[in-house]
């Protein structure tokens, strides 16, 4: 299962440790993010170790969701030592994610 960023645990896991993070900014109710969850949750497995990926829920969580300008969900953020460094708005392939994991490892 994914990790589940949160408003409160962010800062520390996202931003002020080292390596690379893939946030998936998502909701219950929205279709596209249902197609996308699944593959998140298969990266994170394959990357454990080497990535931390995971997901924040925007309506539980939207304090992260202002300060990262997210209007459109899903949205995937990488982030390497604290700073946003790609971003993914929509539908995304796994071969696409690892491509761009791949890239900021």
């Amino acid at each position: 299962m994914a990790f589940e960023f949160t408003d409160t645990n962010f800062k520390e896991t996202a931003l002020d440790s080292k390596g690379l993070k893939v946030v998936d900014f998502w909701a219950e109710w929205c279709g596209p993010c249902r197609l996308v969850g699944p593959v998140i949750d298969e990266l994170s497995q394959e990357y454990d170790g080497q990535a931390l990926i995971g997901k924040v829920n925007v309506d539980h969580n939207p304090e992260i969701s202002t300060k990262y300008g997210v209007r459109s969900i899903p949205t995937i953020l990488f982030i390497k030592d604290g700073e946003v460094v790609d971003k993914h708005v929509g539908v995304a392939t796994k071969a696409s994610l690892k491509d761009k994991i791949a890239t900021h490892m």
